[in-house]
Order: C-alpha cells, then sequence, then structure tokens
C-alpha cells in the first residue's frame, strides 16, 4: 500500500477515535483517553478489559476510604495520620504492580483474618488489600491488555461471588460484644445513613462488573462458566 494512502487512512482513525463526546459527570472528571500507538495492538474486548479494571480499582479505593472513615480506629492500627493516607498507601503500587511485593500476598487468608472476630490488626487493610489482590489476581496481574492476552472468565465469575461473600460478612459477622466487626456509618449518622448504603452501592457495582466481565470473555472464549457458591460455613473461598 502507498505510504501516503497508508498515512491518510491513519489519520482518519485517529480523527474518528477522538470524535466521540465526553461524558460530563458530576465531579468534572473524565475517563478519556488519548489515543496510544499500543492501542493498535488491542481488540475492542482487551480494551473492554482494561475499562472495567480501572472502574474496579476507583471502586475499591472508594469502598476502603469510606470505610477508614467510618473504622478510625483501623487506620490508626497500621500508624496513619489519616484515612486518606492508609488508602493512599494501600493502592500506590499499582503503577508498577507487576514488581510489586504486595501481588503475592495471598488473598484469601487476609479476607478470611478480616472476618474474624480475634483478628486484631488492621481489618479494613486485612479486607482490602484481600479483595485488592483478589481482583488483581482474576487479570493475571496484568495492567495493560493485548490481542494475545489470555483472560480467564471463570476467575471473574469466582470473584464475584467471593466479593458477594465479604459484603455478606461485611453486614452480618459481629464481635464478642454483638457489635459489626467493621462499622458502616460514620459517628453520628442515622440508623439507615447514607453512608451504609453507598457501602451497599459500591460493593454491588463492583459484583456487577465482575459479573459482566466474566459474560464477556465467555462469549469471546466460547468456554462455559462453572456456576458455584461459596462455602460460607468454612469461610473457603472459590480459587483465582
Amino acid at each position: 500500500m502507498n505510504t501516503s494512502i497508508l498515512a491518510c487512512l491513519l489519520s482518519v482513525f485517529l480523527l474518528t477515535a477522538c470524535g466521540g463526546q465526553a461524558i460530563q459527570r458530576k465531579d468534572g472528571s473524565s475517563s478519556v483517553r488519548g489515543f496510544s500507538i499500543r492501542d493498535l495492538a488491542k481488540s475492542d474486548v482487551d480494551s473492554v478489559v482494561e475499562i472495567h479494571q480501572q472502574e474496579v480499582i476507583a471502586i475499591l479505593k472508594t469502598l476502603t476510604a469510606k470505610l477508614y472513615r467510618c473504622n478510625p480506629s483501623e487506620w490508626k492500627k497500621s500508624g496513619y495520620a489519616s484515612a486518606d493516607a492508609a488508602t493512599h498507601a494501600l493502592f500506590k503500587a499499582l503503577p508498577y504492580w507487576q514488581l510489586s511485593s504486595q501481588k503475592n500476598l495471598g488473598w484469601a487468608g487476609l479476607l478470611t483474618e478480616a472476618g474474624q472476630q480475634t483478628y486484631a490488626g488492621d481489618r479494613v487493610k486485612a479486607m482490602m488489600n484481600g479483595l485488592l489482590v483478589m481482583n488483581m489476581a482474576a487479570y493475571n496481574h496484568q495492567t495493560e491488555f493485548y490481542l494475545l492476552s489470555e483472560m480467564d472468565a471463570q476467575k471473574f465469575y469466582n470473584a464475584a461471588r467471593n466479593t458477594e461473600y465479604v459484603a455478606w460478612e461485611l453486614a452480618t459477622h459481629r464481635d464478642q460484644n454483638s457489635q459489626p466487626l467493621l462499622a458502616s456509618s460514620q459517628p453520628g449518622d442515622s440508623e439507615n445513613s447514607r453512608t451504609e448504603h453507598s457501602l451497599e452501592r459500591e460493593f454491588g457495582k463492583l459484583i456487577g462488573l465482575q459479573d459482566t466481565l466474566a459474560k464477556i470473555i465467555e462469549d469471546k472464549n466460547n468456554r462455559a462458566i462453572r456456576f458455584s457458591v461459596v462455602n460460607a460455613a468454612g469461610s473457603l473461598f472459590l480459587p483465582i
């Protein structure tokens, strides 16, 4: 193909890609990404996987910040100055995740510890670290996806069921004094607090994203998901 024709076609492609209208959000933020030459090596599904991952991480950050604000004693256990500082610390390894020791943590053990009455450490850190590592494991600990990237729908399905169990545990498990292991509302909130409801919504969005991506990958790979449930009695999480 003539070089000038190829350049012209590429220009048309770039103009088309950049011509879409950005979503107008309340906070003024935008998720529009600039074009990169690496995008030429991505399929539509690869781009969808990346967008889903970014949304999952954003929800996990929101949940972490909300839980820390509702439970200030937890971030103090880890020696942080504020809920925001503790939240930032949990996610600071993401830009170099492949090189981070955090990705090698046993997420099932962390989630199990977070649900035990006798656990004396930072319960928010254990729970949210477990959810972060589990979700990143579902993406094979990758942060970019290309035509040859292999995704397993079963991992995303299992992650959704595990997340359902964690959300149920958060809502129902009590300590020796019959108090929630983690408060889901801030001091001074009403009984049906907005904080508590917002936590439920965030967990619901997270589970919905995991299930949706599982269906997309299942359809792409033509490989059926095996439907399973978490063994709540034994706190056994589905493998990722």
